[in-house]
């Protein structure tokens, strides 16, 4: 099926190139929570789960969060801030508006992760087995997660306006704008570009 391709594809690159990109990150390590919280990735896959059965598209929307999050001063969970007095949401990006989804169902994950673990799991590492988790249950491979990254206290819709692919960018401005974080403009382009298509047509 193309589109678990492009599930897969674009899973892969936010893994394996953008893992390095955040200024987030202290000491990423698999092993992170195995004394603090072992049983993370199986919490995380249930909460997944049960959202597959009522949305067969979670998986792909997951997966989108992780990338427009990575896309905006690295994977740091900053896509998931809301408006405060002093934070402009990047929810509200126009990339982003009435299209990014999957924040439920991310809450539901964090509430679960909490009841098990309180204090201990960042939001940027839910956010990231989830997208893993994501790809492996739509019948993709499964990978190490390396982990460890701190949330973000503030967001930056300014620079998710400026940074984040959009449906009606030129192919140039794409280029640019994969070119501008570090990812190729061609395999990388056209694997985490998919997203828009699936999201049009489905």
């Amino acid at each position: 099926m193309a589109s678990l391709r492009y599930l897969i594809a674009a899973a892969l690159v936010v893994a394996f190139v953008l893992e390095g990109s955040s200024p987030a990150q202290a000491q990423l390590s698999p092993f992170f929570y195995s004394s603090t919280c072992p049983n993370v990735t199986n919490i995380i896959r249930e909460v997944l789960q049960n959202a597959f059965l009522s949305d067969i598209r979670i998986g792909a929307s997951l997966i989108r969060l992780h990338f427009h999050d990575c896309f905006v001063n690295g994977c740091d969970a900053s896509i998931l801030l809301d408006n405060t007095t002093t934070i402009d949401s990047e929810k509200f990006a126009a990339p982003n508006n009435n299209s990014a989804r999957g924040f439920e169902v991310v809450d539901d994950m964090k509430a679960a992760v909490e009841r098990a673990c309180p204090g201990v799991v960042s939001c940027a590492d839910i956010l990231t087995i989830a997208a893993e988790e994501s790809v492996a249950l739509s019948g993709g491979p499964a990978w190490t997660n390396l982990l460890g990254r701190r949330d973000s206290r503030t967001a930056n819709r300014t620079l998710a306006n400026e940074n984040l692919p959009g449906p009606n960018n030129s192919l140039e401005r794409l280029k640019d704008r994969f070119r501008n974080v570090g990812l190729n403009d061609n395999f990388d382009l056209v694997a985490l570009s998919a997203h828009v298509r699936d999201r049009v047509c489905g």
